[in-house]
């Protein structure tokens, strides 16, 4: 038997708890994403994150506490989660499998949304984002990439985990997570994040569905500063929907709608609304001869887009047309094939290997953003940037109580000294606890 090998050159585990890996589907910064079955023949994607997570005991505690919550959005809004185990070396999940493209895929693929078409999409994000925030959950990093589009409507993918990562020290108070270009003003701040940031996703989303970009196109710390600062740019977007798109991306949270209002901007009840999807078909798992509906380990049974293929051997699923999210798990030393194509603000799809994991630190007049990319520092609106391939180290060190220095070594090159100024002691603090963690990831 031919033995299976990851993309890394690693061999591929033979099981995943009680899962038999097939494949793998995709490798990110934060972990691995594999095509596996259970014992009765469901296909799942058990997504593993790296064993260094482990040593965090926050991270497990409020990883187990969003998994049970994620489980309970359940419904045709989500990939459900079906299984979990945070106590294993290294945490993992396994959600069902959801054939289709995502929705930056769909957009490479068939140029801008129409009006009509981007009513529906924003109107089956609200009724997503409606259920994810009524489980005490906020998704985070909401963007075309995290949403795919099934044959019987949108799912959102990976709702709540991210708040587990939130939760340990590489993303405490005083840096961001998420994806430039669709950050909220809070989230790219560091402040604390409510459903609000999700509702500002949904509306930057809307505009790449359009064809535009809220935010333009640059680095990630620029992205993040118009974000923070500028208008979005809605050109692309059709009259009838700038306004609610307005109300979304507006920087405070609270004057931006709520998911329940968006569903009444969407779709008013008083407008008949076409049916763009064919129906949820619910499959009894007792048919014997029907494979694609044994229950899965955990969980209830499983909503199937496609009617069933009777008397028939249960096929493998086809490749996903999807680049696997990787949400939950933390970063590998960056590649050039690891980069997202959000990051370096060239349109809005995103690629196999999404940075999630961004490090911002802000202080009065000058910034640090740390990521998959690199590292861009210094003053506001002069910041240098400087690739993970140009770095020979980089350092850092307390100066005072309420000042950090980085310095960024280059392999060629004189180095470049950035000091940033916290507005309080526990901040400098939580960079310094932060800095170390971060700079592992990616060195």
């Amino acid at each position: 038997m031919e033995t299976e090998y990851g993309a890394d050159g690693r061999r591929l585990p033979e099981r995943i708890g009680g899962y038999a890996v097939e494949r793998e589907l995709g490798a990110g910064g934060m972990g691995t994403v594999y095509l596996a079955r259970s014992r009765g023949g469901r296909a799942v994607a058990v997504k593993v994150a790296r064993p260094e997570l482990a040593s965090d005991p926050h991270f497990r505690e409020r990883f187990r506490a969003e998994v049970a919550a994620a489980r309970s959005v359940g419904g045709f809004h989500t990939a459900p989660v079906v299984d979990a185990d945070p106590a294993a070396p290294a945490p993992w999940l396994a959600t069902a499998y959801v054939p289709g493209p995502t929705l930056a895929a769909l957009l490479e693929a068939e140029g801008p949304m129409d009006e009509a078409r981007l009513r529906q999409l924003g109107a089956a994000l609200a009724e997503a984002l409606a259920a994810i925030h009524g489980c005490g959950l906020v998704h985070r990093d909401l963007k075309p990439g995290n949403i795919i589009m099934a044959p019987d409507g949108p799912r959102v993918l990976d709702f709540g985990i991210a708040r587990a990562m939130e939760s340990t020290r590489l993303t405490a108070t005083g840096t961001a997570f998420g994806t430039p270009g669709f950050l909220a003003p809070e989230q790219a701040q560091g402040l604390e994040v409510g459903g609000a940031a999700d509702v500002f996703a949904l509306g930057a989303v809307l505009v790449a569905a359009a064809g535009g970009s809220a935010f333009g196109a640059g680095t990630p710390m620029g992205l993040m500063y118009r974000s923070v600062h500028e208008p979005p740019d809605l050109a692309a977007v059709p009259e009838g929907l700038r306004p609610v798109l307005t109300a979304c991306l507006a920087k405070e949270p609270d004057r931006r709608p709520t998911p329940a209002e968006l569903l009444d901007l969407f779709a008013p009840d008083t407008v008949p609304y076409p049916v763009p999807y064919p129906p949820t078909v619910v499959h009894s798992p007792i048919v014997a001869d029907t494979p694609a509906v044994v229950p899965s380990p955990v969980g209830p049974s499983p909503v199937v887009a496609a009617p069933p293929v009777v008397a028939a051997p249960l096929p493998p699923p086809p490749p996903p047309s999807y680049a696997p999210s990787n949400a939950l798990l933390p970063h590998q030393a960056p590649t050039e094939t690891a980069l997202t194509v959000d990051a370096r603000g060239q349109g809005p799809g995103e690629g196999p290997g999404d940075a999630d994991l961004t490090f911002v630190a802000v202080g009065p007049g000058s910034s640090l953003l740390v990521d998959s990319v690199g590292v861009t520092l210094g003053p506001a609106g002069a910041e240098v940037q400087y690739t993970w391939a140009e770095i020979r180290t980089v350092w850092y060190a307390a100066e005072g109580p309420k000042h950090l220095r980085v310095v960024v070594q280059p392999h060629h090159g004189a180095p470049y000294s950035c000091l940033l100024a916290a507005r309080r002691r526990a901040r400098l603090q939580e960079w310094l606890e932060d800095l170390p963690l971060i700079l592992e990831c990616f060195t």
